[in-house]
Protein backbone atom coordinates (compact mmCIF):
# COMPACT_ATOMS: atom_id res chain seq x y z
CA UNK A 1 0.00 0.00 0.00
CA UNK A 2 1.51 3.67 -1.39
CA UNK A 3 1.24 6.38 1.24
CA UNK A 4 -2.04 7.93 -0.83
CA UNK A 5 -3.73 5.21 -0.44
CA UNK A 6 -2.50 4.33 2.89
CA UNK A 7 -3.64 8.27 3.64
CA UNK A 8 -7.15 7.74 1.83
CA UNK A 9 -7.67 4.52 4.37
CA UNK A 10 -6.97 6.73 7.64
CA UNK A 11 -9.36 9.24 6.49
CA UNK A 12 -11.79 6.12 6.75
CA UNK A 13 -10.81 5.54 10.23
CA UNK A 14 -9.36 2.38 9.39
CA UNK A 15 -7.51 1.37 12.89
CA UNK A 16 -5.12 -0.40 10.52
CA UNK A 17 -4.24 2.14 8.26
CA UNK A 18 -3.79 4.74 10.55
CA UNK A 19 -1.02 2.64 12.83
CA UNK A 20 0.55 1.78 9.42
CA UNK A 21 0.23 5.65 8.90
CA UNK A 22 1.61 6.50 12.39
CA UNK A 23 4.20 4.23 12.17
CA UNK A 24 5.65 5.48 8.81
CA UNK A 25 5.57 9.04 10.21
CA UNK A 26 7.52 8.10 13.50
CA UNK A 27 10.28 5.96 12.07
CA UNK A 28 10.54 8.57 9.18
CA UNK A 29 10.88 11.50 12.21
CA UNK A 30 13.45 9.42 13.66
CA UNK A 31 15.01 8.84 10.78
CA UNK A 32 15.49 12.52 9.62
CA UNK A 33 16.45 13.45 13.18
CA UNK A 34 19.12 10.59 13.47
CA UNK A 35 20.54 10.71 10.00
CA UNK A 36 22.74 13.47 10.24
CA UNK A 37 25.99 12.09 9.88
CA UNK A 38 28.78 12.51 6.66
CA UNK A 39 28.24 8.70 6.23
CA UNK A 40 26.54 7.45 2.54
CA UNK A 41 24.20 5.45 4.03
CA UNK A 42 22.88 7.55 6.58
CA UNK A 43 21.95 9.92 3.63
CA UNK A 44 20.42 7.82 1.99
CA UNK A 45 18.31 6.38 4.72
CA UNK A 46 17.74 10.25 5.34
CA UNK A 47 16.75 11.30 2.02
CA UNK A 48 14.07 8.30 2.14
CA UNK A 49 12.55 8.72 4.92
CA UNK A 50 12.20 12.87 3.85
CA UNK A 51 10.52 11.75 1.03
CA UNK A 52 8.02 8.90 2.35
CA UNK A 53 7.56 12.07 5.49
CA UNK A 54 6.99 14.84 3.00
CA UNK A 55 4.29 12.79 0.65
CA UNK A 56 2.74 11.97 3.93
CA UNK A 57 2.00 15.03 5.03
CA UNK A 58 1.11 16.52 1.79
CA UNK A 59 -1.39 13.72 1.16
CA UNK A 60 -2.37 14.70 4.91
CA UNK A 61 -2.97 18.30 4.18
CA UNK A 62 -5.05 17.93 0.84
CA UNK A 63 -9.09 17.68 0.62
CA UNK A 64 -8.95 17.45 4.38
CA UNK A 65 -10.71 19.47 6.96
CA UNK A 66 -8.54 22.52 8.52
CA UNK A 67 -5.83 21.37 10.28
CA UNK A 68 -5.69 22.23 13.96
CA UNK A 69 -9.40 21.92 14.77
CA UNK A 70 -9.44 18.48 16.62
CA UNK A 71 -9.51 18.92 20.87
CA UNK A 72 -6.49 18.52 21.89
CA UNK A 73 -6.04 17.27 25.70
CA UNK A 74 -3.30 16.94 27.26
CA UNK A 75 -2.18 15.08 30.38
CA UNK A 76 0.75 15.26 32.55
CA UNK A 77 2.05 14.74 35.87
CA UNK A 78 4.46 12.68 37.94
CA UNK A 79 4.97 8.82 37.72
CA UNK A 80 2.68 6.85 39.47
CA UNK A 81 -0.26 10.28 39.91
CA UNK A 82 -2.58 8.00 37.65
CA UNK A 83 -2.51 9.38 34.05
CA UNK A 84 -2.85 6.29 32.53
CA UNK A 85 -6.20 5.52 34.52
CA UNK A 86 -7.10 9.11 33.98
CA UNK A 87 -6.67 8.95 30.17
CA UNK A 88 -8.89 5.86 30.37
CA UNK A 89 -11.74 7.51 32.60
CA UNK A 90 -11.81 10.09 30.21
CA UNK A 91 -11.64 8.24 26.99
CA UNK A 92 -15.50 6.49 28.85
CA UNK A 93 -17.02 10.51 29.37
CA UNK A 94 -16.05 11.29 25.87
CA UNK A 95 -17.31 8.41 24.43
CA UNK A 96 -20.60 8.77 26.19
CA UNK A 97 -21.20 11.69 24.37
CA UNK A 98 -20.12 9.89 21.05
CA UNK A 99 -17.26 11.67 20.29
CA UNK A 100 -14.33 9.64 18.33
CA UNK A 101 -11.46 9.50 20.42
CA UNK A 102 -7.57 9.36 19.73
CA UNK A 103 -5.21 8.75 22.25
CA UNK A 104 -1.27 9.11 22.28
CA UNK A 105 0.77 7.79 25.11
CA UNK A 106 4.25 8.79 25.20
CA UNK A 107 6.31 6.34 27.02
CA UNK A 108 9.76 6.62 28.34
CA UNK A 109 12.96 4.62 26.50
CA UNK A 110 15.34 2.49 28.33
CA UNK A 111 18.68 4.53 28.13
CA UNK A 112 20.60 1.13 27.98
CA UNK A 113 18.53 -0.93 25.14
CA UNK A 114 16.56 1.84 23.43
CA UNK A 115 13.24 0.23 23.97
CA UNK A 116 9.77 1.22 25.78
CA UNK A 117 7.78 -1.16 27.79
CA UNK A 118 4.62 0.80 26.07
CA UNK A 119 2.53 0.04 28.96
CA UNK A 120 -0.07 2.27 29.21
CA UNK A 121 -2.36 0.04 27.04
CA UNK A 122 -2.34 -2.27 29.67
CA UNK A 123 -4.59 0.45 31.91
CA UNK A 124 -6.91 1.13 28.64
CA UNK A 125 -7.68 -2.09 27.61
CA UNK A 126 -11.65 -1.39 28.09
CA UNK A 127 -11.87 0.42 25.03
CA UNK A 128 -9.40 -1.75 22.72
CA UNK A 129 -12.29 -3.26 20.95
CA UNK A 130 -14.49 -0.02 20.58
CA UNK A 131 -13.93 1.27 17.10
CA UNK A 132 -14.29 5.00 17.92
CA UNK A 133 -11.44 4.72 20.14
CA UNK A 134 -7.58 4.71 18.50
CA UNK A 135 -4.86 4.36 21.47
CA UNK A 136 -1.49 4.53 19.87
CA UNK A 137 2.03 3.51 22.73
CA UNK A 138 5.13 6.12 21.26
CA UNK A 139 8.31 5.53 22.95
CA UNK A 140 10.01 9.31 23.47
CA UNK A 141 13.12 7.57 21.68
CA UNK A 142 15.60 9.92 24.24
CA UNK A 143 13.43 12.96 23.61
CA UNK A 144 13.08 15.47 26.31
CA UNK A 145 9.80 17.35 26.89
CA UNK A 146 7.93 14.66 27.93
CA UNK A 147 6.93 13.91 24.50
CA UNK A 148 7.98 11.77 21.01
CA UNK A 149 9.73 13.51 18.41
CA UNK A 150 6.79 12.50 16.61
CA UNK A 151 3.87 13.82 18.24
CA UNK A 152 3.25 16.78 16.12
CA UNK A 153 2.83 14.79 13.10
CA UNK A 154 1.00 11.63 14.66
CA UNK A 155 -2.13 14.37 15.90
CA UNK A 156 -2.27 15.22 12.09
CA UNK A 157 -2.59 11.73 11.07
CA UNK A 158 -5.32 10.99 14.75
CA UNK A 159 -6.92 14.34 13.51
CA UNK A 160 -7.63 13.11 9.81
CA UNK A 161 -8.65 10.02 10.83
CA UNK A 162 -12.14 11.78 12.53
CA UNK A 163 -10.91 12.15 16.10
CA UNK A 164 -12.80 14.58 17.27
CA UNK A 165 -10.68 14.75 20.68
CA UNK A 166 -6.81 13.28 21.05
CA UNK A 167 -5.81 12.64 24.32
CA UNK A 168 -1.92 13.22 24.54
CA UNK A 169 -0.64 11.62 27.40
CA UNK A 170 2.80 12.28 28.68
CA UNK A 171 6.25 10.70 29.77
CA UNK A 172 6.05 11.15 33.85
CA UNK A 173 7.20 14.53 34.42
CA UNK A 174 10.07 16.00 36.51
CA UNK A 175 11.02 19.84 36.95
CA UNK A 176 11.02 21.06 33.35
CA UNK A 177 9.16 18.80 31.09
CA UNK A 178 6.39 20.87 29.82
CA UNK A 179 6.18 20.58 26.43
CA UNK A 180 3.04 19.48 26.60
CA UNK A 181 1.99 22.87 27.01
CA UNK A 182 2.67 24.59 23.63
CA UNK A 183 1.22 20.97 22.00
CA UNK A 184 -1.98 20.92 23.78
CA UNK A 185 -5.07 23.36 23.48
CA UNK A 186 -5.87 22.40 27.60
CA UNK A 187 -3.04 20.92 29.80
CA UNK A 188 -4.07 18.92 32.53
CA UNK A 189 -2.20 18.45 35.73
CA UNK A 190 -2.41 15.37 37.71
CA UNK A 191 -1.25 15.25 41.23
CA UNK A 192 -1.94 12.79 44.19
CA UNK A 193 -2.21 13.32 48.23
CA UNK A 194 1.52 12.48 49.98
CA UNK A 195 3.46 13.09 46.66
CA UNK A 196 4.92 16.63 46.96
CA UNK A 197 3.55 19.96 47.92
CA UNK A 198 2.59 23.11 46.54
CA UNK A 199 6.01 24.52 46.85
CA UNK A 200 7.24 21.19 44.41
CA UNK A 201 4.23 22.27 41.82
CA UNK A 202 5.55 25.54 41.44
CA UNK A 203 8.99 24.38 40.98
CA UNK A 204 7.84 21.65 38.38
CA UNK A 205 5.82 24.64 36.34
CA UNK A 206 2.56 23.29 36.69
CA UNK A 207 1.12 26.27 37.90
CA UNK A 208 2.21 28.03 34.94
CA UNK A 209 1.62 24.99 32.39
CA UNK A 210 -1.97 23.99 34.07
CA UNK A 211 -5.30 24.66 32.70
CA UNK A 212 -6.91 22.18 34.65
CA UNK A 213 -5.71 20.57 38.38
CA UNK A 214 -6.45 17.25 38.97
CA UNK A 215 -5.91 15.70 42.02
CA UNK A 216 -6.30 11.85 41.96
CA UNK A 217 -6.51 9.17 44.55
CA UNK A 218 -8.52 11.45 46.11
CA UNK A 219 -9.66 8.52 48.70
CA UNK A 220 -6.77 8.56 50.19
CA UNK A 221 -5.30 10.70 53.06
CA UNK A 222 -4.38 14.34 52.52
CA UNK A 223 -6.42 15.30 49.60
CA UNK A 224 -7.66 18.11 51.46
CA UNK A 225 -4.17 19.53 52.60
CA UNK A 226 -3.28 19.12 48.53
CA UNK A 227 -5.93 20.89 47.19
CA UNK A 228 -5.55 23.67 49.84
CA UNK A 229 -1.84 24.17 49.16
CA UNK A 230 -2.76 24.23 45.42
CA UNK A 231 -5.22 26.59 45.82
CA UNK A 232 -3.37 29.11 48.05
CA UNK A 233 -0.60 28.62 45.15
CA UNK A 234 -2.71 29.89 41.96
CA UNK A 235 -4.54 32.20 44.10
CA UNK A 236 -0.82 34.15 43.70
CA UNK A 237 -0.74 33.81 40.06
CA UNK A 238 -2.32 36.36 38.44
CA UNK A 239 -3.78 35.30 34.74
CA UNK A 240 -7.02 36.03 33.25
CA UNK A 241 -7.83 31.81 33.80
CA UNK A 242 -7.06 30.58 37.10
CA UNK A 243 -6.76 26.64 36.56
CA UNK A 244 -10.06 24.89 38.50
CA UNK A 245 -8.79 22.12 40.67
CA UNK A 246 -10.95 19.22 40.37
CA UNK A 247 -10.54 15.40 42.54
CA UNK A 248 -10.94 11.88 41.17
CA UNK A 249 -11.10 8.75 41.79
CA UNK A 250 -9.92 7.81 37.96
CA UNK A 251 -9.90 4.03 38.97
CA UNK A 252 -13.58 3.86 40.45
CA UNK A 253 -14.66 6.15 37.61
CA UNK A 254 -15.41 9.20 40.67
CA UNK A 255 -15.00 12.68 39.59
CA UNK A 256 -15.46 12.06 35.80
CA UNK A 257 -18.09 14.60 35.32
CA UNK A 258 -16.64 17.35 37.49
CA UNK A 259 -13.39 17.09 35.29
CA UNK A 260 -15.44 16.75 31.79
CA UNK A 261 -17.18 19.67 32.97
CA UNK A 262 -13.58 21.92 33.96
CA UNK A 263 -12.17 20.81 30.52
CA UNK A 264 -15.89 22.06 29.13
CA UNK A 265 -15.29 25.41 31.00
CA UNK A 266 -11.55 26.03 29.95
CA UNK A 267 -12.79 25.02 25.95
CA UNK A 268 -15.30 27.98 25.93
CA UNK A 269 -12.87 30.60 27.75
CA UNK A 270 -10.59 29.47 24.66
CA UNK A 271 -13.28 30.13 22.41
CA UNK A 272 -14.74 33.29 23.93
CA UNK A 273 -11.07 34.77 24.55
CA UNK A 274 -9.73 33.62 21.21
CA UNK A 275 -6.68 32.02 23.25
CA UNK A 276 -7.63 29.22 21.30
CA UNK A 277 -6.42 30.40 17.99
CA UNK A 278 -3.58 32.21 19.52
CA UNK A 279 -2.46 28.66 20.90
CA UNK A 280 -3.11 26.78 17.56
CA UNK A 281 -1.47 29.44 15.55
CA UNK A 282 1.92 29.04 17.96
CA UNK A 283 1.52 25.03 17.67
CA UNK A 284 1.58 25.33 14.25
CA UNK A 285 4.93 28.15 14.28
CA UNK A 286 6.68 25.12 16.48
CA UNK A 287 5.69 23.31 13.86
CA UNK A 288 7.58 24.27 11.43
CA UNK A 289 10.24 25.69 13.22
CA UNK A 290 11.11 22.64 14.54
CA UNK A 291 10.78 21.02 10.61
CA UNK A 292 13.17 23.15 9.90
CA UNK A 293 15.88 23.55 12.54
CA UNK A 294 15.89 19.64 11.98
CA UNK A 295 16.71 20.40 8.20
CA UNK A 296 19.32 22.81 8.93
CA UNK A 297 21.37 21.13 11.88
CA UNK A 298 20.91 18.18 9.13
CA UNK A 299 22.61 20.23 6.09
CA UNK A 300 25.35 21.57 9.32
CA UNK A 301 26.45 18.10 9.27
CA UNK A 302 26.23 16.64 5.83
CA UNK A 303 27.71 19.41 3.94
CA UNK A 304 29.95 21.33 6.95
CA UNK A 305 31.21 18.87 8.79
CA UNK A 306 34.63 19.29 7.93
CA UNK A 307 34.41 22.63 8.26
CA UNK A 308 33.05 22.19 11.63
CA UNK A 309 35.50 20.12 12.43
CA UNK A 310 38.12 22.57 11.61
CA UNK A 311 36.58 25.55 13.83
CA UNK A 312 36.27 22.89 16.75
CA UNK A 313 40.37 22.83 16.42
CA UNK A 314 40.44 26.40 15.88
CA UNK A 315 38.88 27.01 19.06
CA UNK A 316 40.85 24.16 21.03
CA UNK A 317 44.18 26.28 20.05
CA UNK A 318 42.33 29.31 21.34
CA UNK A 319 42.47 30.85 17.41
CA UNK A 320 38.58 32.11 17.49
CA UNK A 321 35.94 31.78 20.06
CA UNK A 322 32.81 29.92 19.72
CA UNK A 323 30.65 33.11 18.94
CA UNK A 324 33.30 33.91 15.92
CA UNK A 325 33.22 30.33 14.91
CA UNK A 326 29.06 30.08 15.02
CA UNK A 327 29.47 33.24 12.70
CA UNK A 328 31.83 31.61 10.31
CA UNK A 329 29.93 28.25 10.13
CA UNK A 330 26.39 30.22 9.23
CA UNK A 331 27.62 32.19 7.08
CA UNK A 332 28.75 28.88 5.20
CA UNK A 333 25.23 28.15 4.37
CA UNK A 334 24.40 31.89 2.90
Amino acid sequence: MDVRELVGQARLGRPRAVARLISLVENAVENAVDATGPEEGDRAASAVASRALREAMAELATGTARPYTARVIGLTGSPGVGKSTSTGMLIRAFRRRGSRVGVLAVDPSSPFTGGALLGDRVRMQDHATDPEVFIRSMSSRGHLGGLAWATPQALRVLEAAGCDVILVETVGVGQAEVEIARLADTTVVILAPGMGDGVQAAKAGILEVADVLVVNKADRDGVQATVRELRNMTGLVETPWRPPIVTTVASKGEGADDLLAALDKHQAYLEESGEARRRRLARARDEIEAIALAQLRSRFAVLHADRLDALAERLLGAETDPYAAADDLIAALG
